[in-house]
């Protein structure tokens, strides 16, 4: 019966399943340090959280989880950062079993390839580059993290420092520095800004992306339209942010701590959730830009979510043409099908929409500033992790408000609507068409 359903649907099925057995499992009284029972909105919540790939936690996740607790959300991390549909290709592939057309069509939607032709080849590549990726950041780490915390203790921090930074999660193990204090502790170490950050970077550019890199290296010329797209935009949203954090948030301390803090927060909030400053101490205009950029996410088939790079560019391509009385909205000598702008433009106002009133909702229900609300709202749909602090602490149905809006910004909002709502189909036929006048 499963087989038969629309890939929409068995993504959405997917993802709810490993959320409720990572519930199940961290409700067991082995996964919290006081071996006693995690309740189940907490358990649901911090689940939701990792297999989101959010970061946005109601218990801190070194002093609250054991061992075994940290083991089970690195798993949902893992899980959830490579994506349900091409997890579960790869165990097939480590396994040898037959992957037969049905479950191409899900690998494809997955990773949000345009076709299927090549996409087990494909699966293999992003299998070894996510793991290999890891595997390196874990090394790179190691020195830092053994040298402050011991080897074993190391060790297992890098995995998990560079397992969570791959997928673009945010949790973080520093618990013992302060809790909830993400990475704060080393706000002025290069090497861990540098390699965090790089490693964010990276699984925030999608699978299709690395695909164009080791195919073309250097020669952009030959990489995909929405390569070359989500490059340039990236690095807009990287160096224009760091730039105003700069000049505008950090006029304290040395040049290489301002330049660490601003480059590392024009990162993290698109998605990973790490934070080196306490966003708190942004001003309103800074907080707003965070916001800003946590809605705005990663590329499309990446480790990222919010409502992707791809949209924004689709979206201010689209206002170029306007402002230049073009027929057409083009880039790099292209035209840009009506299709994939209305569908930029729908994403963008379904996840505005979910944004406001999930923020608003919460703002009522807890009695806090609408400002602060809104920033847990647009951390959580766009799956970051980043908070003021007050996740912990709302109530039961605050925090199903924001797992929603998690489990929501990692299937994507026309992934939602189409599995929902299979039969609802437009007609192809034209109709007389009449002006409106706007704006």
């Amino acid at each position: 019966m499963i087989r038969n359903l629309p890939v929409s649907q068995k993504i959405l099925l997917g993802f709810a399943a490993i959320i409720i057995m990572g519930c199940f499992l961290l409700m067991l009284p082995l996964a919290s340090r006081d071996h006693t029972s995690c309740s189940f909105v907490n358990a649901l919540f911090t689940a939701t959280s990792a297999v989101c790939v959010t970061g946005l936690v109601v218990r801190d996740t070194w002093t609250s989880w054991s061992g075994f607790g940290q083991a089970v959300i690195l798993f949902l991390i893992q899980a959830g950062g490579m994506g349900i549909m091409l997890a579960v290709s790869g165990v097939m592939i480590l396994t040898g079993r037959r992957i037969g057309l049905r479950d191409r069509s899900m690998v494809q939607d997955s990773i949000s390839a345009p076709d299927s032709g090549g996409i087990i080849r494909l699966a293999r590549l992003i299998l070894t580059v996510i793991l290999s990726t890891e595997l390196i950041g874990a090394i790179l780490l190691y020195p830092v993290f053994s040298r402050d915390h011991g080897a074993l203790k190391g060790a297992w921090f890098s995995v998990f420092h560079s397992v969570s930074a791959m997928c673009n999660a945010g949790f973080d193990l520093m618990g013992e520095h302060g809790a909830y204090s993400s990475l704060a502790y080393y706000a002025a170490n290069p090497a861990v800004n540098l390699i965090i950050a790089g490693l964010i970077i990276w699984g925030g550019l999608g699978f299709l992306t690395w695909k164009d890199i080791f195919s073309h290296g250097r020669k952009l010329g030959r990489y995909s339209l929405q390569s070359r797209l989500i490059l340039e935009v990236t690095v807009i949203l990287i160096i224009v942010p760091a730039v105003l954090f700069f000049f505008l948030e950090f006029s304290s301390g040395t040049v290489t701590e301002r330049v660490l803090a601003s480059f590392f927060c024009a990162v993290t909030p698109r998605t990973a959730g790490f934070a080196t400053v306490d966003m708190n101490q942004l001003s309103e205009a800074g907080q707003m830009l965070v916001i800003l950029l946590m809605l705005i996410g990663g590329a499309p088939g990446s480790t990222a979510g919010g409502m992707k790079v791809t949209t924004l560019g689709v979206v201010f391509l689209s206002v170029r043409a306007v402002l230049h009385r073009e027929k057409d909205t083009n880039y790099l000598n292209r035209r840009i099908s009506e299709e994939t702008i209305r569908n930029a433009l729908c994403i963008c106002m379904m996840y505005l929409a979910l944004f406001l009133f999930a923020g608003m909702a919460v703002s009522r229900i807890e009695h806090l500033p609408l400002r602060t609300c809104l920033f847990e709202s647009a951390s959580a749909i766009g799956t970051v992790g980043l908070s003021l602090g007050i996740t912990p602490s709302l109530s039961v149905f605050s925090k199903l408000i924001l797992a929603g809006l998690m489990y929501m910004g990692r299937v994507g909002a026309l992934t939602l609507v189409y599995a929902l709502i299979p039969q609802l189909q437009c007609g192809n036929a034209r109709r007389i068409p009449e002006r409106i006048t706007v704006g």
